[in-house]
């Protein structure tokens, strides 16, 4: 939030991800949803277009991590319903079917990130944007 203006000269559209790294430090769900409102509000204020994406699966945190996650992408998922921007699937996206809570190795490059394939399946199933 703190990098927001400084971060956003000459854009036009605003892709807000975010709490992963809140759950590992230890923020509270509710708190990282709201930061996440607050970045998607001052999106809108600054006219830029805004898209939310949920947390992804996180492998090097599972299965501490898991239900936080899950809750926080619920709050993810009713924000955007009420500020009324777009939400990508990220998480679903990217978890693994038989591994519910984890990417696919091929997926990750580390147990944190996306790979470029896992980038690459981002681009191809969850940026289908309308227009």
């Amino acid at each position: 939030m703190a990098r927001l203006d400084g971060s956003v000269d000459d854009a036009e559209v605003l892709a807000v991800q975010g709490g992963i790294n809140d759950i590992a430090q230890g923020v509270t769900v509710e708190t990282a949803a709201e930061t996440l409102r607050e970045m998607v509000r001052r999106g809108k204020e600054l006219g830029l277009g805004v898209v939310l994406a949920d947390v992804l699966p996180w492998n090097n945190g599972w299965p501490a991590a898991e239900p936080e996650i899950r809750r926080l992408n619920e709050l993810i998922a009713l924000l955007a319903k009420e500020e009324g921007v777009l939400l990508l699937p990220f998480h679903d996206t990217l978890e693994d079917p038989d591994r519910p809570g984890r990417m696919r190795e091929d997926w990750t490059s580390d147990g944190d990130h996306p790979s470029v394939a896992g980038y690459r399946r981002l681009g191809e199933l969850a940026f289908r944007l309308p227009g």
